[in-house]
């Protein structure tokens, strides 16, 4: 196999090809990938390019994300120093596109790849925009190596529905981020190397969602992950986030990441669910195989293969501090009241998801709060159209619903979006069956959230700005009110995710500390850029849009 070759911190290294930056370090035993302000150590966390905690120097240019950053043959990558001195990169000017398609879809996964089809398929054309190199999203999250065979069912499911798209004429651009949303709609988007300003008759946001964890101290150790972060190194990059995993959540990801990462050769030190055994819950149980048998069998048998591979699904169980011990990380955890201790070389949580929900919010979508998971969900119509007119949201963008509805939700708006069908009763039936079997899913998985009122005050809430809880709550005393003032006071939410962790958090403390009802104004306004960009994207946006002022 051909070898690429770079460098880390000036020591040569080696990788197979299409690996991230994150995965080849991952595989050489480099964990820690920066350094925050305060000096402390910092490597993958999210593995999605939401949390901005993985950046390192790339060829003396900082802040790239180690995740979302194809390795390159002769690569010369740094550890990240606290505050980077501001340097001039290389010379890259960036060309500007206006591109102007029927149908514009958000996102590559099981919704977005669905719309696109259905489109195509309707008469009109189609653009699909995805920040992975190869598109299929979390579900499918397919391999980072064009040639390599899938690994399951679910990975050539994914691999099947790209080809259709491909096949059907749906134009894509991958490894092109959405920056910036206004009325119209317009949507600001860059590659490496090109910027758009795109201008769709309609627009279907995919954008899906991302973990929650579990604030516990030290959650922002380099080797505690997300359970989603762990699975894209092995499903995308077929490499272990260590050998000794330690997993925690809430919800069935989680034991299929363990089975997943078991059957790769790592060893499940321990798989904790924070919910009750589902023997307290029969009848949700019950419900779940009258609405999809087929999937409900293939959860037991999931369970079964982790048996047989002697691990254990302790049931009411959560973590509750991390510390680094040497080179290992010790996890205290707590199990049906007992607490005990666990080493591993990596720690991996999934405590819920937070919708994506960014360029919905910019583009004005009327949104409600779902107090059951603790969301913002937009109102859509039967034909997933928002209250913006031309505006139609799909999938877990939406709240959780499962890529199954997800691939529904596409079908149904992207022939609305094309030709202003109405969904099918077929459609309607399925539909609703999907979110039966959802509803009794999260019955059989129900465990209350983690809620920022048992946190210790030197735990950290903000990863971005390393806001403490104790910090927190000394703004909230001196009678800061609204979240807006809090972030003015404390820096919390400034960082360069903007808040996608701490905010939904901090929203829900504060509602509850003051008896108020969580709304969209509970949380902060989104602003653009929505995503990290560097000066020369927006040079390029510029000279874009003046021309466009120029054509007036």
């Amino acid at each position: 196999m051909t070898k690429l070759h770079f460098t880390f911190d000036g020591a040569p290294k080696s990788a197979a090809p299409d690996l991230s930056v994150a995965a080849a370090l991952t595989r050489s035993g480099n964990r820690v990938f920066r350094h925050s302000d305060s000096d402390a150590p910092r490597g993958i966390f999210c593995g999605m390019g939401v949390c901005q905690d993985c950046l390192v120097t790339i060829d003396g240019t900082p802040n790239q994300r180690a995740c979302m950053t194809p390795l390159r043959d002769g690569m010369q990558v740094e550890t990240q120093v606290p505050r980077p001195s501001l340097t001039v990169p290389p010379a890259q000017e960036k060309t500007a596109q206006r591109l102007s398609p029927s149908v514009l879809v958000i996102g590559g996964g099981a919704g977005g790849l669905n719309a696109a089809i259905a489109a195509r398929e309707s008469g009109v054309d189609v653009l699909l925009l995805d920040e992975r190199k190869v598109p299929g999203g979390q579900y499918f999250k397919q391999s980072a190596a064009p040639d390599a065979a899938p690994m399951d069912a679910q990975q050539s499911e994914g691999q099947a529905l790209v080809r259709k798209a491909r096949a059907a004429g749906v134009d894509f651009l991958t490894q092109t981020e959405v920056w910036g949303a206004f009325d119209g709609p317009e949507i600001m988007a860059s590659d490496p190397g090109t910027v758009y300003a795109i201008t769709p008759q309609k627009v279907i946001v995919a954008t899906g969602a991302y973990e929650r964890p579990a604030m516990v101290p030290n959650w922002t150790l380099p080797g505690v992950m997300t359970v989603g972060a762990a699975q894209t190194l092995w499903r995308s990059y077929r490499t272990l986030p260590g050998r000794r995993v330690a997993l925690f959540g809430n919800g069935p990801l989680t034991a299929q990441v363990a089975l997943e990462l078991a059957e790769g050769g790592a060893e499940v030190v321990l798989l904790g669910e924070a919910a009750p055994s589902p023997s307290r819950a029969p009848g949700a149980a019950l419900a779940m195989a009258r609405a999809d048998f087929g999937l409900t069998l293939k959860g037991i048998g999931m369970l079964a293969r982790l048996r047989r591979k002697g691990i254990t699904l302790r049931h009411a169980c959560r973590p509750t501090s991390i510390a680094q011990d040497g080179d290992s990380l010790r996890v205290t955890y707590e199990a049906n009241g007992s607490a005990a201790e666990v080493e591993a070389d990596a720690v991996c949580m999934n405590f819920g998801f937070q919708p994506q929900n960014e360029i919905l919010r910019l583009l004005g979508v009327k949104m409600s709060f779902d107090t059951r998971f603790d969301q913002l969900r937009p109102a859509r119509t039967a034909e997933m159209e928002t209250s913006v007119k031309g505006v139609y949201a799909i999938g877990d963008c939406c709240g959780l619903g499962g890529a199954p509805a997800a691939a529904v939700e596409g079908r149904i708006a992207g022939r609305a979006a094309a030709v202003g069908t109405g969904a099918s009763a077929a459609d309607r039936a399925e539909l609703r069956r999907h979110r039966a079997f959802q509803d009794a899913l999260w019955s059989t998985y129900s465990a209350a959230p983690a809620q920022l009122e048992t946190l210790g005050p030197d735990t950290i809430v903000c990863r971005c700005e390393e806001i403490t809880k104790g910090t927190l709550d000394a703004a909230l005393s001196d009678g800061h009110t609204d979240i807006g003032a809090v972030k003015r006071a404390t820096r919390v939410g400034m960082g360069r995710c903007q808040g996608r962790y701490c905010a939904p958090a901090l929203a829900g403390y504060m509602a509850r500390r003051t008896g108020a009802d969580v709304e969209d104004l509970s949380f902060f306004a989104p602003r653009i850029p929505i995503k990290p960009v560097g000066i020369g994207t927006l040079v390029a946006a510029e000279k874009l849009l003046d021309a466009d002022g120029a054509d007036d």
